[in-house]
């Protein structure tokens, strides 16, 4: 996240769908630049931490150009030295072969660690199908029922439409047709105080931009919801029961349902480019993880590729175990791979990406669409500097995940679908080449979008002498915004995100900007001026580019007497 003065497109927490970043202009769903010989060549040599071998070993099948291990090494590489990735962790599986965890290139930027087989990542969004299969462990003890209403289990569950509260089930939590905009309440969940019933208090004044099952549309908040149902029916917090139902059965002893789940020293950090919306321009750097701690069952698990191994065998073997126990029925994973709702359709892949989808759609925590004629499995993940990528195509028995440091998307899936090539033995697409198309494309939009240029001021300026604009302002959402008057200049407090503290410049007409720095997107303040005083506050993201969790859009502030 970050302004355009030190932009970096940036898909936050959990935005976690896997089709490509969409124009710049467009709040983000999910999914290369030619780099100097000299930058190819630095990162090349930062390069380090061969595949590991795990399970027994058996001949491998070929592929068109390379086999197994030798195959996973120089994908990865040639990634790391094309888009100059600081690191990547890899897991992959094949019917027939070894299965491989592996790690590549540096943890973080200016110090001595290297990524590894154990090294653990933010998987973000990919939580949400540990939260999926929580709920099915519930689903088969009796204790939930997909298709029973939310209330009867969180009574004080409410939406803003009191017929949708009385008709939403467990299995609309999880499905993305509440009728919410895309990442509608994000604006809650990172770097504000507040609390899980505070968000699902506040999910009540959210005015959906849609009916009801109407359409798709992806968020965050609900899967929240899921992870306090599965509290409140089993008895334990999601962290606790995902830790004890599904993280220790599974040997992922590595993995925690969150950051302060785990220990050691051994994790990825966190990397960004910052600067204008163009690779070649921007600058990578280390930044800090921004506040996570309410995240856990829509995007808070960590892992490695280790343990990733682990998660994705359970789902090509439809909830069994090695010793033949199950975790869960071959009946609870065909409802969390069913499809619920289209996502998108259009006429398949092309040249410029041959894997666009036929007909992609949503499930219970998974995407599921076409790739190269199969079914595929997948979902992708993105928190503050992390971008993860699991997929798996389960009528072949192959199963890939992908972790990096860094957050272009574009590469990650490029990543994944080279992967995805090699487990099945089809032909080779050229995915370095590929990948630096979309990225090219992804950026003329991005530079169309801002008008070549930065934001520019419009118009117009206060209407009201600076006092004028002062007072407490309340969303019923979000909370309150207290807005004062020193050394000449407008200052911004909202109470909830004590961090984002920031001066109001002018920015037009009764309009003022925002120079956060907690990481959040820069906004601007529109002010409402009737009859010489201010009647509401509404605000907007300053860039056309930032990333759908900064929902201001949905920001109504009023004064408080």
């Amino acid at each position: 996240m970050g302004n355009h003065e030190n932009h970096r497109c940036a898909f936050v927490q959990t935005k976690a769908v896997d089709i490509p970043c969409p124009p710049a202009s467009l709040p983000r769903l999910e999914d290369g630049d030619d780099m100097s010989e000299m930058a190819a060549n630095r990162r090349e040599m930062m390069v380090g931490g061969g595949a590991a071998l795990l399970s027994a070993a058996v001949p491998a099948r070929a592929s068109p150009t390379t086999q197994g291990a030798a195959g996973v090494d120089a994908i990865a590489r040639r990634f790391l030295a094309s888009f100059a990735l600081p690191g990547v962790g890899i897991a992959v599986i094949r019917p027939g072969t070894t299965d491989i965890a592996a790690g590549y290139g540096i943890a973080t930027l200016g110090q001595r660690g290297q990524v590894d087989a154990h090294t653990r990542f933010a998987i973000a969004s990919n939580s949400k199908a540990f939260t999926a299969a929580a709920l099915a462990l519930l689903v088969e003890q009796g204790k939930l029922g997909w298709d029973e209403p939310v209330v009867r289990y969180l009574p004080e569950f409410r939406m803003y439409d009191p017929a949708v509260t009385q008709m939403m089930t467990v299995r609309d939590l999880l499905v993305h047709r509440s009728g919410l905009g895309l990442g509608q309440g994000d604006l809650m969940l990172f770097n504000t105080t507040h609390s899980l019933q505070e968000i699902l208090a506040g999910l009540a004044y959210l005015k959906p931009y849609r009916g009801f099952r109407s359409g798709y549309a992806y968020d965050n908040i609900l899967y929240l919801v899921a992870g306090m149902l599965t509290e409140r029916v089993s008895g334990r917090t999601w962290e606790d029961f995902v830790t004890g139902h599904l993280l220790v059965p599974l040997g992922m002893r590595e993995s925690g349902a969150s950051r302060a789940g785990i220990s050691g020293d051994n994790v990825a950090g966190r990397h960004a480019r910052m600067g204008p919306p163009v690779r070649g321009m921007g600058t990578l750097k280390v930044i800090s993880p921004g506040t996570e701690d309410k995240i856990g069952s829509a995007g808070g698990i960590m892992a490695s590729p280790h343990d990733a191994l682990a998660w994705l065998r359970v789902q090509l073997r439809h909830g069994a175990l090695p010793d033949g126990r199950r975790l869960w029925s071959e009946q609870q994973q065909a409802e969390m791979w069913k499809p619920q709702i289209v996502t998108s359709s259009g006429p398949g892949p092309t040249p410029a990406d041959p894997a666009q989808p036929v007909l992609s759609s949503y499930a219970l925590g998974w995407n599921v669409q076409d790739y190269r004629g199969h079914r595929l499995i997948s979902h992708g993940g993105m928190l503050d500097g992390q971008t993860t990528a699991h997929a798996l195509l389960p009528d072949l028995g192959c199963a890939v995940a992908v972790y990096t440091n860094q957050e272009e998307r574009l590469v990650t899936a490029g990543l994944r679908n080279a992967l995805l090539d090699l487990a099945i033995g089809t032909t080779a697409v050229n995915w370095i080449a590929v990948t630096r198309g979309l990225i090219a494309k992804q950026e003329r939009e991005a530079l169309k979008a801002m008008g070549g240029a930065g934001p520019a001021a419009p118009p117009g300026g206060p209407s009201l002498r600076l006092a004028g604009y002062a007072g407490r302002y309340r969303d019923p959402w979000f909370g309150d915004a207290v807005i004062k008057v020193a050394d000449n200049r407008l200052m911004l407090d909202l109470v909830k995100a004590p961090s984002a503290a920031s001066v109001l410049e002018p920015w037009g007409q009764d309009a003022f900007r925002t120079r956060f720095s907690n990481g959040w997107e820069d906004a601007v303040f529109s002010f409402a001026v009737k009859d010489g005083a201010i009647t509401e506050i509404t605000a907007r993201a300053l860039s056309p580019l930032a990333d759908f969790s900064f929902d201001y859009q949905d920001l109504r502030f009023t004064p408080v007497a």
